[in-house]
């Protein structure tokens, strides 16, 4: 798939090997084009005014969600909520459905490995309704047993927070099993697939998933917007998590009601733009077609994990299984602080993000304090592998007299 390379401007402006799609993708003309289109051709507050322009404005901002409709597999186009990313979501969810449904005493369950943006909501969560948090832990290889899964889930679960994908391992965890148990203990099930639907097809109703969230600038659009699935009957019976204009109904002096579905979620002007870029990204991957996008990362990634163990100064934080592992890989030079070891990748123009990756508690339970992490998306090649292999030799030499 070297050829889609030329699709994304900055790929093609900058001799850099990017290799930090898990904390944002790049964009293809496609996006970029359609973007520029909305602000020359249609630029209006949607559902605010009776103009003409205002008008297109709404239908552009509404065919996006329709798209993500059929994209996901929702059953009905209410069930799509516009956020600014999947940070956002999983606050609305925490706080509108968390709040108002745990009290003393319900548990709530979380995998070791989640983005901090699906752990504190929740810890909050605990701390104001008297619920428990719990963990399912992982083991040697990178991944959440069986045993954990079923022993964690309990009759006293009422949630379980999950990522699909761990943006720190790039473990793929199995929510087949995660959601028919939860399901089965009565808990609902929030699913973070931030870091899975630019690599795999989602279908929610197929899943089951209660929410499913996921930001938008991970998978081709602009940033600054982010989705929100929730079943239907769910989001009808909970509360707004911001007040304000567009998400009313009426207006009293000492009550107001508010409107239905989607808009009830939807308070204030939206990121129009970044609705109808991620509209267009949608459409860029479907030409494509998720087949073809699998087939190719996973040729990728068999690649780069073949040549990345073949470095033996290397810490290498994956499971074994590749087919439990999607296009993220976190290594350590041993002996070596990740930062420096991202900033001399820098400088022989290679991008991989060192830190925590808003992972603490995975870090501190894998005893390390932050890695670095190499993230592939379809536009990557093997000779984007090579020159990350090459660059970290070179890093080695440069700090090896220095390693103890």
């Amino acid at each position: 798939m070297n050829e889609l390379k030329k699709d994304f401007p900055l790929l093609e402006n900058r001799d850099i090997v990017y290799l930090d799609s898990g904390a944002t993708s790049q964009k293809p003309y496609k996006v970029i084009e359609k973007v520029k289109e909305f602000y020359e051709k249609y630029n209006a507050n949607p559902h605010r005014g009776a103009y003409s322009l205002s008008i297109e404005a709404t239908e552009m901002y509404e065919k996006a969600r329709d798209k993500v409709q059929k994209f996901i597999n929702a059953k009905y186009r209410e069930e799509i909520i516009f956020s600014k990313n999947a940070t956002e979501s999983l606050n609305l969810i925490a706080y509108s459905y968390g709040l108002d449904n745990l009290k003393n005493d319900d548990e709530i369950v979380l995998s070791i490995m989640e983005h901090h943006s699906n752990l504190v909501p929740w810890q909050k969560v605990s701390k104001v309704t008297g619920s428990k948090l719990k963990y399912m832990y992982i083991n040697d290889e990178f991944e959440i047993p069986d045993e954990e899964i079923e022993e964690k889930i309990t009759d006293r679960t009422k949630v379980v927070a999950i990522t699909h994908v761990s943006n720190a391992l790039g473990t793929i965890n199995n929510l087949e099993k995660i959601i028919t148990i939860a399901h089965k203990k009565g808990s609902v099930v929030v699913v973070d697939a931030s870091q899975s639907i630019p690599h795999m097809q989602i279908d929610v109703q197929k899943l089951d998933a209660d929410f499913l969230v996921f930001s938008g600038h991970k998978m081709l659009s602009p940033l600054g917007v982010g989705v929100l699935y929730g079943k239907k009957e769910i989001l009808n019976n909970m509360n707004p998590f911001l007040m304000g204009g567009d998400m009313i109904e009426y207006v009293y002096e000492e009550d107001t009601t508010f409107a239905s579905l989607p808009n009830k979620f939807e308070a204030g002007t939206q990121n129009v733009e970044g609705v109808v870029g991620l509209g267009a990204a949608i459409d860029y991957i479907e030409e494509i077609g998720y087949d073809k996008i699998q087939k190719e990362e996973n040729k990728l990634m068999a690649y780069a994990r073949e040549e990345l163990a073949k470095l033996d100064f290397l810490s290498l934080y994956m499971t074994p299984n590749i087919e439990k592992h999607s296009s993220v890989i976190s290594f350590n030079i041993k002996g070596v602080h990740p930062h420096d070891v991202s900033t001399i990748l820098d400088s022989k123009r290679v991008c991989v993000r060192s830190g925590n990756h808003c992972a603490q508690p995975l870090m501190r339970y894998l005893k390390i304090d932050s890695t670095c992490r190499a993230s592939f998306y379809f536009y990557n090649t093997r000779e984007d592998v090579d020159r990350l292999v090459c660059a970290l030799k070179e890093a080695y030499q440069m700090f090896s007299k220095y390693i103890k």
